[in-house]
């Protein structure tokens, strides 16, 4: 015990003595013997669960269950007592007749002491690799009781499949798998494990305690509920990048298309879960195999092929794979000519239906059938201008536009071509690039015109909402993009609908847009920006922290804009320091707009108001940017709060809300930084106005 250190021996001593429960090895004992610390703990006569699943290698489910539930209900008691134990693994569950006790409080931490103060550090990552919580491995400073239903469920994971849900090569290789991997479904492992048990695991590893379960009680609770009602599966399935086996490497643009028009197609039909384009492509040129990359995405099925065009022939190879077995369902080979390239495209995507057996509604039918692009030039500037506006660059986004017009000119009017020359001038204004009032004029008569032609055109409804949203005109955005949802199932119109909930305060509805988009598009910075986002208002500012450092783990562009809302939320959270710190770092990125509201935030720590104005009136771009937007002046208002001006505080939250932001919660619950303007009248009446909009949204 003396390698343990005095001071951690004696938080061990507190903490276990308190604890009693009859699934907690009790504290007997404990004193100082020759300078030497001890303490006395009943022998239990047995063997660990370690030693018994090395024996084993899986349990019974019925036992499974019982070792679960019983150290559930030891942690539950611990948890009410303030006590999160951080080290639950099968090394520290002892068994004695079918009995399970959780031993080893070493490293506990009390959460609560009579002083109200923690017994040991925070933000220390202490644990075991297999069994440690996402928030243990990145250090987290708030760990709760949600960190000990994390690692009960990695250890009933293991009691179930025989091993934990993340291995790995090594102990660094297994901590970031906890942080960034998708959690295998159990029932991939053992596929007799009900549904209920399989559901309380899932939730139970979620990758922040907000998703998890609320208690250790909760948990159990669920693990032994009724299996509900067969649901209709919902099959899913992931379009990988097809091969571009072509002579001329330059039709990798016409192979990568093929994908992005199936992916097109087959996301627009309700009976199935299509993994989106940007987490398919990230799988281009993998050497991973399918189960594996079904396993990350969480998909069962996965088509894969390989297209070559030469001359004026094509042909395509697809094979239809279910990942749970790595069996082929169907392999086939589609020959003919270039002009034949949308019957074959047909072809293909019926052949996933049937093979999928998801029955098509007749509108669902009739899109399948459609052709809105049938001359081949023009279908060759629409795949290439695709490509383009990935690239989210001036460069970019002028040669979308150009292909586009050069499309127009061969097809004459076209909703598609249209839809996309209105999504692409929105979004170059959103991006700074194109900043004018003319840009957000001609992508209104683009959608327009679009929606004239087919007002079924998902793509139509998103330019359009992207126009409202970018007015000011929230409802109609939301309604907007709502109907493109809906038409499509595209995961950026369900983010953008979740990002403009969230700041309405409708919360839960803001959720459930955000969840689905990042179920259709989990590898896209996106969708795991517009999550974390919703934390920012709904005041969870540490989730908020732990979900953007994972998205920067995984963004290729607009690293800017992911650190920017990273250090706002370090900043809500009161982590002032590593706040600044990267503020400081944007700073020096030269990131245009993000830059220099960065540079706003660093000059206000230094509590100077005047340095503050002058900088913000030497940026103009800053102060027209943000007379048209519902955040930045938000932020703005931050600024001048953080030393002292309230009157400019005032103003630039008038303009957010009039802009659309109403989400009065935030406002006046959540942004520690307003609190000294509680007492304000015109905060408080600013405050009502924020609340009769969101009322009158809700409405």
């Amino acid at each position: 015990t003396a390698t343990l250190g005095a001071e951690r021996f004696l938080n061990e001593i507190r903490v276990t003595a308190n604890l009693q429960h009859p699934n907690i090895l009790p504290l007997h004992d404990s004193g100082e013997a020759d300078a030497f610390l001890y303490y006395v703990m009943p022998y239990v006569e047995g063997e660990s669960l370690r030693e018994k699943l090395n024996r084993e290698k899986q349990l019974s489910r019925d036992d499974a269950l019982t070792i679960a539930n019983q150290v559930a209900g030891a942690l539950g008691s611990a948890h009410r007592q303030g006590v999160v134990h951080r080290d639950i693994k099968p090394e520290n569950i002892l068994l004695r007749e079918g009995h399970a006790v959780v031993a080893d409080s070493g490293i506990a931490l009390a959460v609560k002491t009579a002083g109200g103060e923690r017994l040991t550090g925070t933000g220390l990552s202490l644990g075991t690799p297999a069994y440690m919580s996402p928030e243990q491995v990145v250090g987290d400073r708030l760990i709760d009781g949600r960190s000990d239903i994390y690692s009960l469920a990695c250890v009933l994971y293991e009691m179930l499949a025989g091993e934990p849900p993340f291995t790995g090569p090594n102990p660094q290789a297994v901590l970031a798998r906890h942080v960034t991997d998708p959690v295998p479904p159990i029932t991939t492992v053992r596929s007799s494990v009900t549904q209920p048990v399989a559901a309380a695991i899932a939730r139970a590893l979620g990758k922040v305690p907000v998703d998890r379960f609320e208690s250790a009680k909760a948990f159990s609770e669920a693990l032994f509920a009724e299996p509900k009602e067969a649901e209709p599966e919902t099959k899913s399935i992931v379009v990988l990048p097809f091969e571009n086996l072509s002579p001329d490497p330059d039709n990798a643009f016409f192979a990568d298309g093929l994908t992005e028009e199936l992916i097109a197609e087959l996301s627009g039909l309700q009976g199935l879960r299509v993994i989106s384009r940007t987490s398919a492509m990230q799988f281009k040129d993998t050497s991973k195999g399918v189960p594996v990359i079904a396993r990350e995405l969480n998909v069962r099925y996965a088509l894969e092929g390989s297209v070559r065009r030469a001359g004026n022939s094509v042909r395509i190879t697809a094979q239809l794979i279910d990942a749970s077995t790595d069996a082929h369902l169907w392999a086939e080979r589609y020959t003919g000519a270039l002009e034949d390239i949308f019957d074959l495209q047909e072809s293909l995507s019926r052949r996933i239906v049937a093979a999928l057996k998801v029955t098509l509604t007749p509108f669902e039918d009739q899109r399948l059938a459609a052709r809105p692009i049938t001359d081949l030039r023009a279908y060759d500037a629409w795949l290439r201008a695709h490509q383009e506006i990935w690239k989210w660059s001036k460069e970019g986004f002028d040669r979308g536009l150009q292909l586009l017009s050069n499309a127009l000119e061969v097809t004459g009017d076209n909703a598609l071509l249209y839809a996309a020359l209105g999504y692409f001038h929105a979004a170059s204004y959103d991006a700074g690039i194109s900043y004018d009032p003319e840009t957000l004029v001609q992508a209104e008569v683009c959608a327009s015109k679009a929606l004239a032609m087919d007002p079924d055109l998902g793509l139509a409804h998103s330019a359009k909402a992207y126009v409202r949203y970018k007015e000011g005109n929230f409802p109609e955005a939301v309604r907007l993009w709502r109907r493109a949802a809906e038409l499509d199932r595209n995961p950026e119109a369900m983010g953008f609908l979740g990002f403009v909930l969230g700041e309405a305060g409708r919360i839960d509805e803001a959720r459930h847009f955000v969840e689905q988009a990042f179920a259709t598009d989990p590898l896209h910075m996106s969708t795991g920006f517009f999550r974390a986002c919703i934390e920012v208002f709904d005041g969870n500012f540490d989730e908020a922290t732990a979900r953007l450092q994972r998205v920067l783990d995984t963004v290729s562009t607009n690293e800017a804009l992911v650190l920017w809302w990273l250090a706002q939320s370090l900043a809500l959270a009161g982590r002032e320091d590593e706040a600044n710190e990267i503020f400081a770092q944007v700073v020096a990125m030269d990131a245009d707009l993000i830059s220099d509201l960065c540079e706003l935030y660093c000059r206000s720590s230094e509590g100077d108001p005047d340095a503050v104005k002058v900088l913000l009136e030497s940026k103009p771009t800053v102060r027209e940017t943000a007379k048209t937007d519902e955040w930045f002046p938000n932020f703005i208002a931050v600024c001048l709060a953080r030393v002292g001006d309230m009157d400019g505080a005032l103003e630039w939250l008038e303009r957010a809300i009039e802009w659309g932001f109403s989400n009065h919660q935030f406002l006046e619950e959540h942004n520690p930084f307003f609190k000294p303007l509680h007492g304000n009248p015109r905060f408080q009446h600013l405050v009502d106005e924020a609340r009769q909009k969101q009322e009158a949204f809700d409405a």
